[in-house]
């Protein structure tokens, strides 16, 4: 029987063409025993077992629990034969999917022994989905996953995926140390990690200000030259014409600002009801997809230069250290605002809520839709089906915002529901920052409480040697 599995897995792989990082293979127990013997960690166990006044053998029982807790059991069968095809059959479920390359050739350009970090926006929690779907023939991501996949029988699948989970808000130093260390030896090791550097979904649908603590974990690998010229970031951006959960996101950005706060049995009932409507639906053939679902991959950035740039930074206190990370966090989230995709539902929503009316008449919105493709092509920005034209781009977001009863169509125009405001300025907010001249319109009817959100200048990204970071 192991044979067969092996078999099978060898055969995915085939399929596939990707490339697997040979350490993910490794066992469990393999990896356990590589962070036992760490010295940091034992300083850690030490620092820990005087701070806290417990023999050093009950600090090392909670060292090796927070191990079996982080470190993954990735499954080659799991991840292509039944993680791909689940992936695959969900997504063409509820989406049309597309993947652009900034640079489809930057990839092969590469070093073999470069080590890559994926930096993406986080939209929904199928962007884990979707981006490992997206790239599934090149290589096997491993993400950092929060707790709210600690649950049965999403703590398997992730694991089995080669996904390893962390404690957000959790400050205690001997369990950062252990996350620490792990991170960086599967960095080195040459593991694959997909990174949503915002640290969780976006409420308003605006890019959150970056959190820096995992990506300073990865950086720490160049205290050694030698990684220093392997680690390479590529920034990945998503977007789509429906989030899933864009709904409970909105009433959880409003409980944030003190709005009330819905109950667990009322929210209960909502899921209860929008999956039997939907199970409904497909019963009676009445099933219709949710849009676009659209991944940009960026080109790959060197971090050699940026290591040279700053020659004293592990000499810093942490502090000043991570003042530095954070600026090379600020300007990787840049470069993933810059590649996000503007599908047409979105493209649509920042047309409507550029105007200062709740009608828009039809003629005026497409020809704002048009006007909006041209300012979005001379930034360089992505605009999905933008060869079909305003009309064709209105159609398919009209279709979606119908459905969702956000609009409703008024003798010469469309008139946006009290309801809906809130779901277009939720959409708008995804490309508004693409929208040069149209950004301070759109922005000036947003419908949605205030959330800290990162800004993201419309500037062209530079290309060929211009792109390093400096």
């Amino acid at each position: 029987m192991p044979g067969y599995f092996a078999r099978m897995g060898r055969r995915a792989l085939l399929r596939s063409r990707a490339r697997v990082d040979r350490f993910k293979l490794a066992s469990r127990s393999d990896v356990r025993a590589r962070l036992m013997r760490d010295d940091v960690i034992a300083d850690a166990v030490q620092r820990h077992a005087d701070e806290n006044g417990t023999p050093q053998h009950d600090a090392w029982l909670r060292v090796d629990g927070y191990i079996r807790e982080i470190v993954p059991f990735f499954n080659v069968v799991a991840y292509y034969q039944v993680g791909y095809r689940a992936a695959g059959w969900l997504l063409h479920l509820f989406y049309r999917t597309s993947v652009d390359f900034e640079d489809a050739r930057a990839k092969e350009r590469l070093p073999r022994d470069a080590v890559l970090v994926y930096v993406m926006n986080h939209r929904s929690n199928a962007d884990y989905i979707l981006v490992s779907y997206a790239l599934a023939g090149q290589v096997a991501i491993s993400y950092a996953v929060g707790e709210w996949a600690r649950a049965f029988p999403l703590e398997l699948a992730f694991k089995a995926f080669g996904s390893y989970f962390i404690r957000r808000r959790y400050r205690e130093p001997l369990y950062h140390a252990v996350l620490e260390r792990y991170v960086q030896l599967i960095t080195r090791e040459g593991v694959t990690q997909g990174i949503f550097v915002e640290g969780g979904l976006t409420r308003d649908g605006k890019l959150r200000a970056p959190k820096v603590g995992l990506f300073d974990y990865v950086l720490g690998i160049g205290r050694d030259p030698a990684y220093a010229a392997r680690l390479h970031v590529v920034p990945v951006a998503v977007n789509y014409d429906r989030v899933l959960e864009d709904r409970s996101l909105l009433r959880e950005l409003e409980a944030a600002g003190g709005g009330r706060r819905p109950s667990r049995r009322s929210q209960a009932y909502e899921v209860g009801r929008y999956v039997t409507w939907n199970v409904t639906r497909m019963l009676f053939r009445r099933w219709k997809r949710y849009g676009r679902a659209a991944v940009v991959v960026g080109t790959p950035v060197p971090l050699l230069s940026w290591y040279a740039a700053h020659p004293d930074l592990f000499d810093m206190d942490r502090p000043a250290r991570l003042a530095q990370v954070q600026q090379l966090c600020d300007e990787m989230l840049r470069r993933v605002g810059l590649l996000i995709p503007v599908t047409p539902v979105p493209l649509t929503c920042a047309a409507i809520q550029s105007f200062q009316s709740d009608f828009i008449v039809r003629a005026d919105l497409l020809a704002r839709i048009d006007e909006m493709r041209a300012v979005l092509g001379e930034l360089n920005a992505r605009v999905l089906s933008g060869d079909n034209g305003a009309e064709e781009i209105l159609a398919r977001a009209w279709r979606m915002l119908r459905m969702r009863r956000v609009m409703a169509e008024e003798g010469r125009g469309f008139l946006v529901l009290p309801r809906g405001r809130p779901l277009i300025s939720y959409y708008a907010n995804s490309v508004a920052h693409l929208l040069g001249p149209y950004v301070s319109s759109v922005q000036a009817r947003d419908a949605l409480p205030f959330e800290a959100s990162f800004g993201v200048s419309p500037v062209p990204l530079a290309s060929g040697s211009e792109r390093g970071i400096q």
